[in-house]
């Protein structure tokens, strides 16, 4: 009877029941994991061939196609279009008349199958040990992420074939036996994509010396097969144009994501700049060879041919965005000593790998180069910088835990409605959340934008309709004060220039203050404030999207004076509609007094001293008048921005409860009132 439970089930019995449950729900997950995998790729095999047939496949269109390079008899560089190895030519010639008959859906559907395979192959080739459920779940979360990248997305709509390159490497350290074998694979890769030649001395250097010589004598064969073949081709590649320097687009083509390109983005040119690419290339080589070496040692062999893979990106002479599909492998390093850094990377990588440049850094003058270089800069962290742990550091299995601090208890039974959403004390992950402020600033810009919907002049015809509404309610209600604001404000013009620029001026910059000072004096608060101004933009967004708006100034024949953006034409039909910039009917909610008001209860709540907490209130009271005297606002639109605000900051509350006391100075260390930090019961580390 000690064994049993009170209902008399014997533990043993209980455990078993548990042990089922979680094998089911990995089951389960796999499945939905899987079926995940089967609808991306049937989203891009409808993307590609939904394309029209002289837009989609390109390259490959250009090469095989009816008047394509390799049909010429002539050399296959006499254009531009055409910018692989010889061998690549001669490999690809006979597939010609096969690529002519099925040059959407074989091509298509062929990559996708390389795409499997090398996501099955990845999968396999995790740094051990690995739990059961990692085993399980990642070859379809390692498809999917291939199918997401930008790399693999080019390749299926161009039709390329710069995933043969890295597959045939994989297959080469992971999938098949005998060293010559192996040599033989990454060799031929070698000669597809020359920079890959570096994997040679990694072989090399990690006891595979068949391997290497393989690698070498495979490489010659087939560059030599190619010069015999094609002898006028062979020169133009290796000799006129040096392995290929100079073919294809400009090289300083944002495309171009290699050091050379960089090189000549920044305006350097002539010997200095060959001498800098060479100089740097050749100190990046070796730093990233003797590091994959050490992983490789490590138990890292993945991580040490990903690191090898970047390092090829940064020496190549160019390296397209079909050809870079060596940083998403360095995911499987781990970085960070404590448990809540080890997502950043990952994170990062998927971010870079998946989304465009545009998102990740914003359009600033001083941010072009890296906006510019974004993959490149990736590539050369991942080669030279970035600190991979080692599977020997004693962070490796057992990172330095979370702290938590001591749940509040809260009036109501269901509160909070999540559980484990527990309040953090240490300070999040600068990087992380630098990525998840631009990432969802940028889905709320394009978002706010697609808000009006349809054609530009019903957008207008609805928001300034929208518009009558909210002034006849406010006319019934008497608060219909801002045409007398905007006059009144008009005549005196240091008012006038004070409340312009306040309205230009403080919408972004107070709300980031007030996070950053969060951040760095009491991160459990931080988490908190962030959580609720989230949710007050994504409640905002539903407004911009159900009631579009009109705001005074873009409302003909009422009289306002636009003091912000000057006179207005009304008489063209689109004015005021969706821009390339912003959705200017996107007034109610008015989340120019949401934002403000959201910091001014943040610090009436946070601030230690009264005259900080009514510093605080001035800012959301000076926002609403410079929204209703520039005319950009409805006082109703501020009254919509309270309430989001407020619903916001209710949800905050009803899914992870109260707010916790905050810790002491910088994060550092909790207060006695916070509770001891806990991981599964047992003490963190200092």
């Amino acid at each position: 009877m000690a064994n049993a439970d009170r209902g008399g089930r014997p533990a043993e019995a209980l455990g078993a029941t548990a042990v089922g449950t979680v094998q089911a729900r990995v089951r389960v997950a796999r499945l939905g994991l899987w079926l995940v995998v089967a609808v991306l790729a049937l989203r891009q095999v409808a993307v590609v061939l939904s394309t029209p047939r002289g837009e989609r496949l390109t390259d490959l269109e250009t090469w095989v196609g009816p008047n394509g390079v390799l049909h010429v008899k002539g050399s296959l560089y006499d254009s531009t279009q055409f910018t692989g190895t010889p061998f690549g030519g001669l490999v690809l010639k006979p597939l010609t008349r096969a690529a002519e008959q099925a040059l959407g859906w074989g091509w298509t559907f062929g990559t996708l199958l390389l795409v499997v395979a090398l996501g099955l192959v990845a999968a396999r080739a995790l740094p051990q040990p690995v739990s059961r459920r990692t085993s399980l779940l990642a070859a379809p979360v390692a498809i999917s992420l291939l199918m997401l990248s930008l790399p693999v997305r080019n390749t299926l709509y161009l039709g390329q074939t710069s995933i043969m390159p890295v597959l045939l490497v994989l297959l080469g350290c992971f999938a098949v036996r005998g060293e010559r074998t192996s040599g033989v694979l990454i060799g031929v890769a070698a000669a597809l994509q020359p920079t890959l030649l570096l994997f040679t001395p990694l072989l090399w250097f990690t006891g595979r010396r068949r391997a290497a010589l393989s690698t070498g004598v495979t490489f010659a064969a087939c560059t030599a097969l190619a010069w015999a073949a094609m002898p006028r081709d062979s020169y133009t590649y290796w000799v006129h144009h040096m392995a290929g320097v100079g073919l294809g687009g400009r090289a300083d083509d944002l495309g171009n994501q290699s050091l050379h390109g960089a090189l000549l983005r920044l305006g350097l040119t002539g010997p200095l700049e060959i001498a800098l690419f060479l100089l740097l290339g050749a100190a990046v080589a070796v730093l990233a060879l003797r590091r994959a070496v050490r992983y490789a040692h490590d138990g890292q062999l993945l991580l040490a041919v990903a690191v090898t893979g970047c390092a090829a990106i940064v020496v190549s002479p160019t390296a397209w965005q079909h050809q870079l599909l060596w940083v998403l492998l360095a995911i499987v390093g781990q970085v960070g000593r404590r448990d809540s850094d080890r997502y950043v990377w990952p994170v990062a990588v998927i971010l870079i790998m998946t989304l465009p440049a545009r998102m990740m850094v914003p359009d600033k003058l001083i941010l072009h180069p890296l906006r510019a270089d974004l993959v490149l800069l990736a590539a050369l962290a991942t080669a030279a910088v970035v600190p991979f742990l080692s599977r020997t550091s004693q962070y490796w299995q057992t990172p330095i835990p979370t702290q938590y601090a001591t749940p509040v208890p809260s009036r109501f039974r269901h509160i909070p409605l999540v559980p484990f959403l527990r309040r953090v004390i240490t300070r999040p992950n600068l990087l992380f959340e630098l990525l998840l402020i631009r990432v969802t600033y940028y889905a709320y810009a394009q978002i706010r934008l697609a808000a009006a919907g349809g054609s530009n002049s019903a957008g207008r015809v609805t928001a300034e309709e929208h518009g009558e509404e909210i002034y006849s309610i406010e006319r019934a209600l008497h608060i219909d004060i801002e045409r007398w604001a905007n006059h009144a404000v008009v005549q005196v013009d240091w008012v006038r220039n004070f409340f312009d620029f306040y309205y230009e001026s403080f919408h972004f910059g107070v709300p980031l203050a007030i996070l950053a000072v969060l951040y760095w004096r009491r991160p459990v608060d931080y988490r908190w404030a962030r959580t609720a101004i989230g949710f007050a933009t994504v409640f905002a967004l539903i407004g911009f999207w159900l009631y579009p708006l009109a705001p005074p100034r873009l409302m003909p024949g009422l009289g306002f004076i636009d003091t912000v953006h000057g006179p207005q034409n009304f008489t063209r039909p689109d004015y005021g509609t969706l821009t390339e910039l912003t959705n200017q009917y996107a007034a109610m909610p008015s989340l120019h007094f949401g934002w403000s008001l959201w910091c001014g209860l943040v610090v009436l709540i946070l601030a230690p001293r009264w005259w900080m907490k009514a510093l605080g209130l001035l800012h959301p009271l000076f926002t609403l008048t410079a929204i209703v005297v520039t005319g950009n606002h409805w006082v109703l639109d501020a009254v919509g921005g309270a309430v989001v605000v407020g619903a916001a900051f209710g949800l905050t509350h009803v899914l992870s409860g109260r707010r916790a006391h905050a810790p002491d100075v910088a994060g550092n260390a909790p207060r006695t009132d916070v509770g001891e930090a806990h991981s599964g019961g047992a003490r963190s580390r200092a």
